[in-house]
């Protein structure tokens, strides 16, 4: 078994049962981490040189369309409104099954480039099999480890065509994908549903969706937001059905009433946070703080890579002032004077982006912090780059200085995907022209211009 030894770093574990090293080891041993200790000795291993770097789990992005990779900037102006009907309705249709393959093998070797060990891609244009196959197939080839929640495209209806609100989450297209490699309970890609839910659906459909996603013992996320829920009276009905539980996850909810949240958050149910998304396109403050009031955490996503960047630095750093924010002007409304004390700390909010993404994704016990028997998910930050030197809390500079060029080294499970600054994929150029070509094509085809 292969064994390589990362040496002498500033280890962040993010593990309730593995203290933090100022300076530590880390064994890994084939896919998994075998010790945590000050000093290792282990003399057949492949020495990994942590001397000033910053050692801690790799990023979860717990939500991004990743098949937009190659429409990057055409969102940037949007609105809900015209990002669900010029994304959805004009554009996706234009996207062909080497288009997908493309985008996502480009979007997952950027999350790797910047820090992200595993992502949950939320693909929702996949109006063939050919089109998922192809989004799976650039996932896998990327080696990052991955969710993959098959959802449905949402065309403007044709004459005598339902509207997608009224169409069930096609079961036979995700019974053949359980049959294959995405069906195993330890692979790297793993499967769940992206459905419709209330926010965009009818009960009948929400209510059969959920249903399927619970018998096949799947993830199921929606979202909520961007306006006037389909059902609005849907997830209370849902909550009493029983269908609603620790599989189910809600992404943004800024408008649920306090009732439905905490109707949620008692069932089980996780809510993924977008800020910059969130913030751009007015859906309102981010639940960080009433989910928090609610005695949960969110996770954190990217969100839509046609109008927003997608490393986690930033997402993370979004959402914790944010809502630090709010919380100072509540102290300040409340008492007439600035807080004394800080509301949420840099540790915690470093956990939504990591531990939190993991459970989000059924994958807590795998991933997510560094401890002994769990996969060797594992990022190196460069401390002596001028915007972290000096580190005197290494969470801290995670958090509020460390960017996507900090990152030196990523693991995924023992495997390095990127050595001193460089990903290791050997077709890089390659595929870098062929997004290039695929963008002009589908936005040409969409009748835009770059």
């Amino acid at each position: 078994m292969a064994r390589t030894l990362i040496k002498s770093g500033m280890v962040v574990t993010l593990d309730e049962s593995v203290p933090d090293l100022r300076r530590g080891d880390v064994l890994i041993e084939g896919e998994r981490i075998a010790a945590i200790a000050p000093e290792i000795a282990a003399a057949d291993a492949e020495i990994i040189d942590a001397r000033e770097r910053i050692v801690m789990p790799g990023f979860v992005n717990a939500h991004i369309h990743t098949w937009q990779t190659g429409l990057r900037g055409v969102a940037a102006d949007w609105t809900i409104p015209e990002y669900l009907h010029n994304m959805h309705a004009a554009i996706a249709p234009s996207l062909e099954p080497a288009d997908i393959f493309i985008a996502n093998l480009a979007g997952a070797l950027g999350q790797l480039d910047a820090g992200v060990t595993t992502m949950v891609d939320w693909c929702h244009n996949n109006p063939t099999p050919a089109h998922t196959d192809a989004a799976i197939d650039g996932l896998g080839e990327s080696g990052i480890r991955a969710l993959f929640l098959h959802g449905s495209p949402k065309p403007d209806p044709q004459p005598g065509q339902k509207h997608f609100s009224e169409i069930p989450h096609p079961r036979a297209e995700i019974e053949r994908l359980a049959r294959g490699p995405l069906g195993a309970p330890d692979g790297r890609i793993g499967l769940g549903m992206a459905v419709l839910g209330p926010a965009y659906s009818t009960y009948e459909v929400s209510r059969h969706d959920l249903a399927l996603a619970r018998e096949l013992g799947m993830i199921c996320s929606m979202h909520v937001g961007g306006g006037q829920m389909r059902t609005p009276d849907g997830f209370p009905r849902l909550v009493a059905e029983g269908l609603i539980d620790e599989r189910v996850n809600v992404v943004h909810g800024n408008n649920l009433a306090d009732e439905q949240l905490r109707g949620l958050v008692g069932s089980g149910a996780g809510v993924t946070v977008t800020p910059e998304a969130e913030l751009q396109m007015g859906f309102g403050d981010c639940l960080t703080g009433r989910l928090r009031a609610l005695g949960a955490a969110p996770s954190l996503g990217s969100d839509v890579e046609s109008s927003l960047g997608s490393d986690m630095f930033t997402v993370t750093r979004i959402a914790l002032q944010a809502q630090r924010n709010l919380d100072n002007q509540q102290v300040i409304a409340r008492t007439g004077r600035a807080p004394e004390r800080i509301s949420i700390s840099c540790r915690e909010a470093l956990r939504w982006a990591t531990i939190e993404g993991a459970r989000m994704a059924g994958l807590e016990d795998r991933i997510g912090s560094l401890r002994p028997g769990k996969a060797a998910d594992i990022v190196l930050l460069r401390a002596d780059d001028l915007n972290l030197l000096p580190v005197v809390d290494p969470v801290a500079s995670i958090v509020l200085h460390a960017g996507p060029g900090n990152v030196d080294t990523v693991l995924v499970g023992g495997r390095v995907m990127k050595r001193g600054g460089k990903l290791l994929y050997g077709e890089l150029a390659r595929r870098k022209a062929e997004l290039a070509e695929s963008s002009r094509r589908v936005l040409a085809a969409a009748g835009l211009r770059p």
